[in-house]
C-alpha cells in the first residue's frame, strides 16, 4: 500500500480524483498569479515580463473545447482585471486567446509539443497585446503614435518571453491532465 502512486490511489476514488484535479488546477492558476508581478533574472526583457495568465490559458485551451477555452480566458481575465486596472480589460484578450487556441487543433499542423506550444504562446501574446493597444486607442487620452510605438516593444517582448516560458507551465500541467483523463477512461 505504501508504494502505491497517487494515480493508483485515485483510480478507484472518483470524488477524490475530482478534488485533487481541481486543487492542482487552481494551485497552478494561483502560482501564475503570484509570479505575474515578479521580475526575476531571465524573466524580463526591456522591463517586460512574460504573460503568465496567457500562458496558462494557452496550456488549458490547447486540448479543450472552444467553450472551455473561452471560460478559462473569462475567469483569468476577470482575476487579472481585479489585480490591475480594469481599463483596458484583460477579459477580451484572454477570452480571444482561449477561443483561438482551442480552435487551432495543433495536432493537425504541428506534432512537436515544445515547438507548437511556444509558437502558439508567441502568436497569442502578440494578439493579446494588439487587443490591448486597440483598447487604448479607442479609449483616447494618449496619442496613437505613442500607443503603437510602445505596442511594438511590449508585444515583441511579451511574445518572446511568453513563448520561452510556456513549456515550463504546459508540460507538467498537460501531463497531469492526461493522467487524470486516463483515470477517467479506466473507471
Amino acid at each position: 500500500m505504501r508504494n502505491e502512486s497517487l494515480f493508483e490511489r485515485l483510480q478507484d476514488r472518483p470524488i477524490a480524483r475530482v478534488v485533487v484535479n481541481s486543487a492542482v488546477t487552481v494551485l497552478s492558476v494561483l502560482l501564475c498569479l503570484i509570479i505575474s508581478p515578479t521580475r526575476l533574472p531571465g524573466m524580463e526583457l526591456a522591463g517586460i515580463g512574460p504573460n503568465w495568465l496567457l500562458i496558462w490559458v494557452v496550456a488549458w485551451s490547447v486540448k479543450r473545447s472552444v467553450l472551455q477555452g473561452a471560460l478559462a480566458g473569462l475567469a483569468l481575465g476577470l482575476i487579472q482585471d481585479g489585480m490591475t486596472a480594469h481599463t483596458p480589460t484583460h477579459v477580451v484578450s484572454l477570452v480571444l486567446v482561449g477561443v483561438l487556441t482551442a480552435r487551432l487543433r495543433k495536432e493537425r499542423y504541428l506534432r512537436e509539443d515544445f515547438i507548437s506550444v511556444a509558437l502558439i504562446a508567441f502568436a497569442m501574446a502578440v494578439m493579446a497585446e494588439t487587443v490591448t493597444a486597440i483598447q487604448y486607442s479607442i479609449q483616447g487620452g494618449r496619442s496613437l503614435v505613442e500607443i503603437w510605438t510602445y505596442h511594438q516593444l511590449i508585444a515583441l517582448g511579451s511574445a518572446v518571453l511568453s513563448s520561452l516560458w510556456a513549456p515550463i507551465i504546459y508540460f507538467p500541467l498537460n501531463r497531469w491532465w492526461q493522467q487524470m483523463s486516463l483515470l477517467e477512461q479506466q473507471s
